[in-house]
């Protein structure tokens, strides 16, 4: 039986992606030597990296479970909307 064929525009659900209308920012606010090194490598996704970066990112539910991990290291500072 053959597949169905869909039109290039269209997105399944899975790709769908909802504006990005809220932000966090959020700033490192203690160093990260002597934590862990998955601590280290979240700090690198999330843009920081240094004491007093600051990033600007979207609130999703992947950005919450990694500033989840590191709440010791990070501070939100903002959730402009």
């Amino acid at each position: 039986m053959m597949a169905a064929r869909r039109s290039p525009g269209t997105e399944t659900g899975a790709t769908r992606r909802r504006p990005a209308d809220k932000q966090l920012v959020v700033r490192q606010y203690r160093s990260a030597i002597g934590s862990k090194p998955k601590h280290r490598g979240t700090l690198r996704a999330l843009g920081l990296g240094r004491v007093g970066r600051a990033a600007s990112l979207p609130d999703r539910p992947e950005i919450r479970g990694m500033l989840a991990r590191v709440p010791h290291l990070v501070e939100v500072l903002e959730e402009a909307k």
